[in-house]
């Protein structure tokens, strides 16, 4: 017997290898959020627009996205070591040359090459952590960490961002990543278990490109709508694309033998449920973290390391709270996890709304760590309730599935509160400053008016963020109806 097979792993090399796999993993979670602390420092020293910037921060979401639902099939035909080996490489050489990057194009271009690393990295992470955990329980904790893993990083991009602003120049976001990646390029060849490749998998990269089309067109529809300035024939243009991405995507599947998504997958609601509770966690999440950082730098005077650690408050609990949730689903069940969790993130958030004008900032950030408990509970266990509740002959796709729903979350609420930020601030700030949300608080004479311009709409954006969590609370209270304690039940539709 191969002396790495999973079925001869001690415990101790088991959770050591999640350790690797996790490490690999806190940089794609960091990726998605480190760059919103260095929006500004991107603005001074490369000359961006608003929306160079919102493109630098959407085209690794945006990528990682489109391409996940391909990379999982990938990986069972070549074989998941190899293709988490290929991504971490990828995903370096994105690094390298997006800390270099001379021009804001290029640098969304490397920020495209890191989405295809992580989008190849990611599936089979999650696919070797199945493979290499055996016990169910022992299962249902290593995801709980995988995800409170992803979760953390992005929730410590901001102050990892700011840390690193603080003392070195702005592409030290990027080549923090490059020791990282080589460091885990050789403890998988030295401890991972051996590559399983199934050469009789099907694989589709023009179902991917058909995907990534059809979220390409959805994200420039939302940027444009809520420009105040829109191009009538951008907004179509994109909305056109967008459409006729996702007919040809829908249509190609019917015709594969083996889809890269088969919609039959969605008629369990408890992997239904852990989807919703994916992308909405990371949707009000993400929203919150962006908003916040850009508001204390922007509005606030914080430096980027001072917003950074506000925001990363969120990550204090999230990781013991999803520790927790995984330890305690089989006694719990999902619903006070999951949808109990989006009421202490509605809550939490609902308070920070309360709280933002306080003389003092503790209650602020008090609030801060209730949103970090409710998104680990969330969280903890969302994973679980996708990979559990699908068949074993769609595990692959069921790892893409989970795996997109986060970035999608992540996608598409950069899209749509970076867009509404300006639009609210445009409606209440002075006609001489109204087009400028970056610079506005700097005018010498409207500076306080743009100010208090800056803060209504963050404080908007919070009310829009406390609806969506408690929605959310609702809607998956229906989809895990009887409590179930485990994803593979078969509960009643």
């Amino acid at each position: 017997m191969n002396p790495r097979s999973p079925s001869v792993f001690t415990s101790r090399q088991r959770w050591m290898f999640l350790a690797v796999i996790s490490a690999a993993l806190f940089l794609v979670g960091a990726d998605n959020s480190i760059l919103y602390t260095a929006l500004p420092e991107l603005r001074d020293q490369l000359g961006t627009t608003p929306l160079e910037g919102l493109w630098i921060i959407n085209a690794y979401p945006l990528v990682l996205s489109g391409l996940l639902l391909g990379t999982g099939t990938l990986g069972d035909r070549i074989g998941h070591r190899l293709m988490f080996l290929v991504g971490v490489a990828i995903f370096g050489l994105g690094s390298l040359l997006a800390a270099f990057s001379p021009t804001a194009w290029l640098l969304i271009a490397a920020r495209g090459l890191l989405g295809v690393g992580a989008a190849t990295m990611m599936p089979s992470s999650l696919a070797l952590v199945r493979i290499t955990f055996t016990d169910v329980r022992e299962r249902n904790m290593a995801i709980a960490v995988w995800m409170s893993v992803a979760v953390v990083g992005a929730a410590t991009g901001p102050v990892l961002g700011g840390l690193l602003l603080e003392f070195f120049w702005w592409g030290s976001v990027f080549l923090i990543n490059v020791p990282i990646a080589l460091a885990t390029l050789l403890a998988v060849v030295a401890i991972a278990p051996p590559n399983i490749p199934n050469p009789h998998k099907q694989w589709d990269l023009v179902s991917s490109i058909w995907a990534m089309f059809a979220m390409l067109g959805m994200v420039t529809a939302i940027k444009e709508l809520a420009n105040p300035n829109r191009a009538a024939w951008l907004l179509i243009a994109a909305t056109v694309v967008g459409l006729i991405g996702l007919l040809l995507f829908i249509f190609r599947q019917r015709v594969l033998e083996q889809p890269l998504l088969d919609a039959q997958i969605f008629r369990s609601r408890i992997f239904t449920g852990g989807v919703v509770t994916a992308a909405v966690m990371m949707f009000v999440v993400a929203g919150l973290e962006l908003m916040t950082t850009q508001r204390f730098q922007t509005a606030g005077g914080f430096t980027p390391l001072q917003a950074g650690a506000l925001v990363a408050t969120v990550a204090v609990p999230s990781i013991p709270a999803a520790l927790l949730g995984g330890a305690f689903l089989h006694r719990v069940g999902f619903i006070p996890l999951i949808s109990g969790g989006f009421a202490v993130l509605s809550l939490g958030i609902g308070l920070a709304w309360w709280t933002f004008r306080f003389d003092s900032l503790v209650p602020f950030i008090a609030s801060l760590l209730l949103v970090g408990i409710g998104s680990g509970f969330a969280s903890s266990v969302a994973s679980t309730a996708i990979l559990g509740a699908a068949p074993l002959d769609k595990a692959g796709m069921a790892s893409s599935v989970e795996s997109v729903s986060y970035e999608f979350g992540t996608l598409i609420s950069v899209a749509v509160f970076g867009s509404l930020l300006p639009f609210f601030y445009a409606l209440g700030a002075p006609d001489a400053v109204a087009g400028d949300v970056d610079h506005g608080v700097e005018h010498p004479v409207h500076g306080p008016a743009a100010i208090a311009a800056y803060d209504d709409a963050y404080l908007l954006i919070l009310l829009i963020l406390t609806a969506v969590a408690a929605l959310a609370a609702v809607v998956t209270a229906y989809c895990f109806r009887g409590n179930p304690k485990e994803a593979g039940v078969d509960a009643p539709q």
